[in-house]
C-alpha cells in the first residue's frame, strides 16, 4: 500500500468575496480599485470618536443573492460583532464581522472533478456543504515595497464589504478543493455579486488542511492564507499535505497554526499560532441593529436572479441533446452561456452541437492565444452562426469555414456570407462538375490509382486530397469522396 493510502486528507475552504458595491459596507467611501494610498478611508471607516456605522443595503442583497443560489437559509435576522485583534493595517483595533448568527447558513455547492478540458475523462461529481457565509468589512494593506524596511499601511480597503463563504470539512484532495474554488469563483461572477479578480484581491481563499489515519477522528489544521490562484492553492495544499504526513511520522505533533505559501519556494511556512472563535473575544456591537431580512425581500431578490448554471446545464442536455461535458464548459461563464444561446438564436436549434462545437474550439482556442475574455471576441455569435449555417447548407467546407473565421475575426467582411461572396469561396457542388473534375483527377495519377487497387489505403487519401487541391478547396469533400469510390468500383 501506497504512503498516501495510509492517509486521510481533510480540508475546508473559507473564500473572502468582495462585494460589488459602489461604496463601503458601513461608509460611503468608495471601494474602486487603484486609487492612491489612504484617499478612499473616511472617518467611519477607521472609526474616530463621533462617528456611526450605517449598513450599506446593497452588500445585504449581495448576501441574499448567494444565499438563494446555493440554497440556503436567509436568517430573518442577523446581528454584528466586533471580531478584536491587532493588525497594524486594522486601525480601530477591531472588525465589524458577523459571528453568532450569521446572514447565511446551510446550502452547498455541486462540483464536478475531472472534467477539466477532457471530455472523455472520468468525472466525479460531488456536492460540498457550506457552514455559513457572512457579511464583514475588510481590513486595510501593509505594503513593504519601496520603504526601505519600514512598512506602509494604505487604508482604502479598510471597510470594503466582504461575503466571507465557510465550507464544512468535506474536500478530499486538492484537485477537489480547487474544483470547488473554481465552481465558487464562477457562481459569485455569474450571480453579479462579485467580479472575481483574483490579482486584485476581490476573491481569496483560505485553506483549512489536516490529515488522518481512515476511520480517525479530525486531525490538527493549519489554516493556509491568502491563495490568490487555483495553481497556488494546488501546490500550496499538497505540500502542507506531505509536510504533516512527515511531521506525524517522525513522531512530531502537528500545532495548529496560521501559514503563507511561498511561491518562489513551493512551501509554506508558519506566520503565526491559530487563534480559535474565543481569542477574538466577540461581543456585539452596540452601534448596529439587528439586520432583519423579510420575506418580500427574499422574493425581491429572487425575482431578480438568473438562470443558474446548474439549471441551464440541465436545459441545455434535455432541450438541445448536447452532452454533460458541453453543458458545462458551455456554462463556465455567463458571458460564455449568453454568447452560446445568442449564436444559437441566429443558426437554429438544430445546430446547437456544432454551435457548440465551434465556441469550444476554435473560438475558445484564439481566444486563450490572444489572452481575450469571450465579451471581447473580435468574432460576434451572429457572425459565429453564420458560419455554422454556411456549413450546414454546404456551402462552405470545413477547411473554408476557418479561413472565413480568420476572415471575420480579422474585421474583413460583416458576416460569412459576404466573406465568401468577396473570396469567391462558395463550394462547389454541382454533380456534374465535381465528376468531370474527379475523371481528372484519376487520368492525371494513375500511380495512385494502382497502389490503391493494389490494396493501399493511404493512395485514396491522396486522390481526394487532389480533387480538393485543384479546386481550393471549394468542392464538396463528401462528393469527391463519393466519386471517387463510385469510378474506383469501391
Amino acid at each position: 500500500m501506497s504512503r498516501d493510502k495510509l492517509w486521510e486528507v481533510v480540508i475546508g475552504l473559507e473564500t473572502h468575496a468582495q462585494l460589488q458595491t459602489k461604496s463601503k459596507i458601513f461608509s460611503g467611501s468608495s471601494i474602486a480599485f487603484g486609487a492612491e494610498p489612504n484617499v478612499q478611508a473616511s472617518a467611519v471607516d477607521i472609526a474616530l470618536p463621533g462617528v456611526l456605522p450605517v449598513l450599506n443595503r446593497e452588500a445585504v442583497v449581495c448576501a441574499i443573492k448567494f444565499g438563494l443560489a446555493v440554497g440556503a437559509t436567509i436568517a430573518p435576522r442577523s446581528v454584528f460583532a466586533r471580531k478584536n485583534y491587532f493588525y497594524p493595517d486594522l486601525p480601530k483595533g477591531y472588525q465589524i464581522s458577523q459571528f453568532e448568527i450569521p446572514v447565511v447558513s446551510g446550502g452547498g455547492l455541486a462540483i464536478r472533478v475531472g472534467a477539466a478540458n477532457d471530455p472523455n475523462a472520468t468525472v466525479v461529481e460531488k456536492f460540498v456543504h457550506l457552514t455559513r457565509a457572512h457579511l464583514e468589512e475588510d481590513a486595510g494593506k501593509s505594503l513593504h515595497e519601496d520603504f526601505h524596511g519600514r512598512t506602509g499601511i494604505d487604508l482604502n480597503r479598510a471597510g470594503t464589504p466582504l461575503l466571507e463563504i465557510v465550507t464544512e470539512p468535506d474536500m478530499r484532495s486538492s484537485v477537489e478543493a480547487v474544483a470547488y474554488a473554481r465552481a465558487l469563483h464562477a457562481l459569485v461572477q455569474w450571480i453579479g455579486i462579485c467580479d472575481g479578480n483574483m490579482q486584485e484581491g476581490s476573491f481569496r481563499c483560505d485553506a483549512n488542511v489536516s490529515v488522518r489515519r481512515p476511520g480517525e477522528s479530525l486531525g490538527t489544521r493549519r489554516e493556509i492564507k491568502n491563495l490568490n490562484s487555483f495553481r497556488f492553492m494546488q501546490q500550496a495544499i499538497d505540500f502542507e499535505v506531505q509536510w504533516q504526513i512527515a511531521e506525524i511520522e517522525e513522531g512530531r505533533a502537528i500545532r495548529q497554526a496560521t501559514v503563507l505559501f511561498d511561491p518562489d519556494t513551493g512551501e509554506t511556512r508558519s506566520m503565526r499560532s491559530k487563534e480559535d472563535a474565543h481569542d477574538y473575544r466577540y461581543f456585539p456591537d452596540p452601534d448596529l441593529l439587528p439586520l432583519e431580512i423579510k420575506a418580500d425581500w427574499i422574493a425581491q431578490v429572487q425575482s431578480g436572479l438568473p438562470e443558474l448554471p446548474q439549471a441551464m446545464q440541465q436545459r441545455f442536455q434535455s432541450e438541445l441533446g448536447l452532452s454533460a461535458y458541453d453543458a458545462a464548459a458551455l456554462t463556465a461563464s455567463r458571458e460564455m452561456a449568453a454568447y452560446f444561446e445568442a449564436a444559437l438564436e441566429s443558426a437554429g436549434r438544430e445546430n446547437a452541437k456544432p454551435v457548440a462545437n465551434w465556441i469550444m474550439g476554435e473560438l475558445s482556442a484564439r481566444l486563450n492565444k490572444e489572452g481575450l475574455e469571450i465579451a471581447a471576441a473580435p468574432l460576434s455569435a451572429p457572425q459565429l452562426a453564420g458560419i455554422v449555417r454556411r456549413i450546414a447548407d454546404n456551402t462552405i467546407s470545413n477547411k473554408i469555414a476557418r479561413d472565413v473565421f480568420d476572415a471575420l475575426w480579422a474585421g474583413d467582411g460583416k458576416d460569412a456570407d459576404a466573406v465568401i461572396e468577396a473570396k469567391g469561396w462558395k463550394q462547389i457542388t454541382d454533380t456534374g462538375a465535381i465528376e468531370a473534375l474527379v475523371d481528372e483527377v484519376l487520368a492525371a495519377n494513375q500511380k495512385s490509382v494502382d497502389e490503391y487497387r493494389a490494396g493501399k489505403e493511404k493512395a485514396f487519401n491522396a486522390l481526394v486530397g487532389q480533387a480538393m487541391k485543384a479546386t481550393r478547396g471549394k468542392a464538396n469533400p463528401q462528393q469527391v469522396t463519393d466519386l471517387l469510390k463510385k469510378k474506383l468500383g469501391v
